[in-house]
């Protein structure tokens, strides 16, 4: 068995980064990608990414495009292509995407479900078979 080894996203290509020192409680709606470096809590709903930084913590329920963790999340995470679990992430809460990556040494508790399907194209026509 192979380690799965995540490559961490150039901040520069982050439209918004909530520093550290940022502590935010309510909704929090977005469709642009996001970096949390703070703490968070409450709902978190984006047609974009979301990125949780190493030191950051965050407890809310997420929905997002891509999830990727490096700090901790306590609630379910959400998303419509794909989540990452980096090794020093820590997940309390149940993950539903099409694809799931786990590094070796994260920790999750909580109910996996892979969807296998990534959301289809607007405009797309049905296959036929």
């Amino acid at each position: 068995m192979s380690d799965v080894h995540l490559t961490p996203v150039d901040e520069d290509l982050i439209d918004t980064i909530l520093q550290g020192d940022v502590e935010f409680s309510g909704r929090m709606s977005f469709d642009k990608p996001l970096m949390i470096k703070g703490r968070v809590s409450g709902a978190i709903e984006s047609t974009s990414d979301l990125y949780v930084d190493d030191a950051a913590v965050v407890e809310a329920r997420i929905s997002a495009n891509i999830v990727s963790v490096r700090g901790t999340v306590k609630g379910d995470i959400s998303a419509r292509e794909r989540v990452e679990l980096f090794a020093c992430a820590a997940v309390e809460g149940d993950i539903v995407a099409p694809e799931i990556t786990m590094e070796t040494g994260c920790r999750f508790n909580g109910i996996c479900t892979m969807t296998g399907s990534k959301p289809k194209i607007q405009g797309a026509a049905p296959s036929r078979g």
